[in-house]
């Protein structure tokens, strides 16, 4: 550290820093495991306690951050940080408590639920899986560290990185899908986003990974409901994209609120201690999500001291809301039912983590209101939000190629999502400024500006006000229009009359998804669908422009609407970005992350599952009595996994492996030429699957084992290489050993799960 760093300022009692000049300059401190073993041998067991305590801001508002009760306890050094906080000026207000009138002076982490962008917001985590680029997707979170921090957050509680095979579950929205492979790749590429390899930086936050584990397997697919499957399904299927997270340097991990093996996760010692610690080596702290200590009691493990008692000795560091560690675990501590060396160590890491990020050299790091008047929804940053918004639509069907839609004639913007900005955002954009947003009306407007653009709400969300109310929590109103269906209809129809092409813009409201929004019907609302069959009576070409948070049943839409545009929640800047896709702008290339189903009987419905004993031999629906089939419905999904369609098209040939056998030391490369063969310049995601055709376990019919989006000019070939070596074949065993067996494998390379292009080879010893 150079001289002007080392005199910054005099210091304060303890950590050698003065208030009065703070956030000017940094000071040189002693090394962590010193200037922490140093500063835990002054604290008293209260104050240790009170570092495991996170609450939420409460009561603290401009002005009242000295008076209210949260203040209180900061200042008896009773909390460790604080969450749901907003604005560099509110929290250098806060902070400046702690470190001026607590006894020891320590800073606290300030945390939020920053999930796919902070004011300049970026498609929900399931929209933004589907561009299927590392590169944009660490740029995201980068971006929304950087905007974060700039207005006083150091922590955030990202990335979700739950395996969901179900779309009724709500969460399915806040992750990256299905797939292990691919939600590894985005769980590393989130916490590079976030902490940039280097947490002193003031512009990197501590990345949270949640919720662990299985959180995303709750049965019948309702919220915070029971998980049970076996271990090796745990090691396989859903483990690694926590371990990727962790092996990404992770700095918090957040318990879920399922049980696995029937004790919750927040008391899971197994999980947190044997897996998480011992295992995989994680050197960061645990948090639990909100009020998970207390909630063990609902779920039958004891009264309040117990289960904390329980969550320490599981492993957990950090008590969120709940209360019970700064409430029982003194008591706890006086009849041996845990221990100091507990309490330590839950305080180090936590300490640890103040001190990577700077906050002990300068508690006002992230507190300059500078940074946050220039760094927060800039120009720049909302332009590259477009341009990932982009990325992340998935064009389902293009029948006769209505799209891309011609800048001139005029269009009718029909549907109760067309003019909702305040929807565009999706579920979990809390910082999100909703004002700003764009609506899709006003992103085509300008995006075609010199076509007649008309506008009908056409019906409300739902036939039911109530559950449009539940739909639309947290000011994501739609608005909901008095008049009759007949009157909404009539004028809707009337707009359409005089039209050139009806875009219809109709799906899910943005809080019909996310935490505690499950359904049991995943289909659009009936009242748009009613809508919907009107509007195709017309005779008028159609685009379904589709806002939705998890797969839907779109049987009836696939067979009826010429065009299907999925555009999940796009952001802040989904109007345009939109209207860039739907006008050609810019090519679809989003592919799904998450199978759809062709209904919810279906589910939980994925591409890499396993065959039984008695597979249904052909995939054209036909009904086969004793083989694993349904009487009533196809086994296949309405979309596979892996599918997006383009404005132009691409061909696959010539697939070739550099060698039919390959031992343990070898690598084998399978190659593929792909050819754009339309008219247009794209973008193609070329998926690499893997199946182990014989082993100890029964095997998945494919395993997605790589990936790469190639942009390809009209008529352009190109040659796309995959290196495969003996870690693509690993799986853990019934004994959770990571193993590679001997024996036959097939590689498959195409567009999409679906694709049959595939050679064979044979691992040897």
């Amino acid at each position: 550290m150079n001289n002007k760093l080392i005199i910054a300022f005099l210091c304060f009692s303890l950590f050698g820093y003065s208030q009065k000049k703070a956030s000017k300059k940094a000071v040189a401190i002693k090394p962590k495991a010193e200037f922490v073993a140093d500063l835990m041998a002054k604290m008293t067991i209260d104050e240790k306690i009170g570092q495991l305590n996170l609450p939420t801001s409460g009561d603290i508002t401009t002005g009242a951050a000295n008076s209210s009760n949260v203040a209180k306890n900061i200042e008896e050094g009773k909390v460790g940080g604080l969450f749901n906080i907003k604005s560099a000026q509110k929290i250098r207000e806060v902070q400046k408590v702690a470190v001026e009138k607590s006894r020891l002076k320590i800073p606290l982490l300030f945390g939020m639920d920053v999930i796919h962008g902070y004011e300049t917001t970026f498609p929900i985590p399931l929209g933004l899986s589907c561009t299927w680029d590392m590169n944009l997707i660490e740029r995201s979170a980068q971006i929304a560290a950087q905007e974060a921090s700039a207005d006083g957050i150091n922590w955030t509680f990202s990335p979700m990185v739950d395996i969901s095979r179900d779309p009724r579950w709500g969460r399915v929205s806040e992750g990256s899908g299905e797939d292990a492979y691919l939600g590894s790749q985005i769980a590393k590429a989130m916490v590079n986003g976030y902490q940039q390899d280097d947490l002193s930086k003031n512009n990197s936050i501590l990345s949270c990974v949640k919720h662990f584990a299985l959180y995303g397997a709750s049965e019948a697919g309702r919220d915070y409901n029971t998980v049970d499957m076996s271990r090796i399904k745990m090691y396989n299927e859903y483990f690694p994209p926590y371990k990727a997270a962790v092996d990404a340097g992770a700095g918090s991990v957040m318990a879920s609120f399922n049980e696995i093996d029937g004790i919750p996760a927040t008391g899971n010692k197994w999980l947190m201690t044997d897996v998480l610690r011992k295992e995989w080596g994680f050197k960061g702290f645990v948090v639990t999500d909100y009020t998970g200590i207390p909630e063990m009691m609902a779920h039958g493990m004891g009264d309040l001291q117990t289960v904390s008692a329980l969550a320490l000795n599981a492993g957990i560091e950090m008590d969120m809301v709940g209360e019970g560690f700064l409430t029982t675990l003194k008591k706890s501590l006086a009849e041996n039912k845990v221990t100091v060396e507990q309490i330590d160590n839950a305080v180090r890491l936590i300490l640890n983590a103040k001190y990577d990020l700077g906050l002990f050299q300068d508690p006002y790091k992230y507190c300059d209101v500078k940074r946050a008047k220039t760094e927060v929804f800039t120009t720049s940053n909302r332009l590259e939000a477009r341009n990932i918004a982009a990325q992340s639509l998935v064009l389902l069907k293009n029948e006769k190629q209505l799209l891309p839609l011609k800048k001139s004639g005029t269009i009718a913007v029909i549907g109760p999502l067309a003019d909702a900005k305040e929807n565009m955002a999706g579920t979990w954009s809390v910082a999100t400024n909703m004002d700003k947003s764009i609506s899709l009306i006003a992103g085509i407007k300008e995006v075609a500006a010199n076509a007649n653009v008309l506008y009908a709400k056409g019906s409300n969300l739902d036939y039911d006000a109530a559950f449009e109310e539940k739909a639309t929590m947290f000011g994501k109103t739609l608005h909901r229009d008095d008049r009759t269906k007949e009157a909404l209809l009539a004028e809707a129809l009337k707009i359409a009359s005089q039209s050139d092409v009806i875009v219809a813009a109709l799906g899910e409201s943005a809080e019909m998804s996310g935490e505690s929004s499950s359904r049991t019907n995943i289909e659009i609302p009936q009242a748009q669908k009613d809508l919907l069959q009107e509007l195709l009576k017309t005779g008028k070409p159609v685009v379904l422009v589709l806002f939705t948070g998890r797969p839907l049943v779109l049987v009836q839409e696939n067979e009826t609407v010429p065009a299907i545009l999925n555009t999940w929640f796009a952001g802040s800047e989904a109007g345009t970005a939109i209207a860039d896709v739907l006008f050609g702008n810019e090519n679809p290339s989003g592919k799904l992350t998450t199978t759809f189903p062709r209904s919810v009987g279906q589910v939980p419905i994925y591409y890499s599952h396993k065959n039984t004993g008695r597979p249904l031999g052909n995939k054209e629906g036909n009904f086969e009595k004793f083989k694993s089939n349904y009487i009533d419905e196809r086994n296949e999904p309405l979309y596979p996994f892996g599918f997006g369609l383009s404005y132009t098209t691409f061909s696959y040939s010539n697939l070739k492996i550099s060698s039919e056998k390959m031992n343990f030391n070898d690598k084998i490369n399978v190659s593929v030429d792909v050819t754009n063969t339309g008219n247009y310049d794209g973008k193609e995601v070329v998926q690499l699957y893997l199946r182990d055709v014989v082993g100890s376990v029964t095997r998945p019919v494919k395993e997605l084992k790589g990936f790469q989006k190639i942009a390809l000019k009209k008529g352009e070939k190109q040659t796309v290489t995959f290196e495969i070596s003996v870690e693509d074949l690993k799986f853990y065993n019934s004994d959770l050993e990571f193993v590679a067996e001997t024996g036959q494998f097939e590689a498959f390379i195409g567009g999409s799960s679906d694709t049959e292009n595939k050679v064979g080879f044979e691992l040897n010893k």
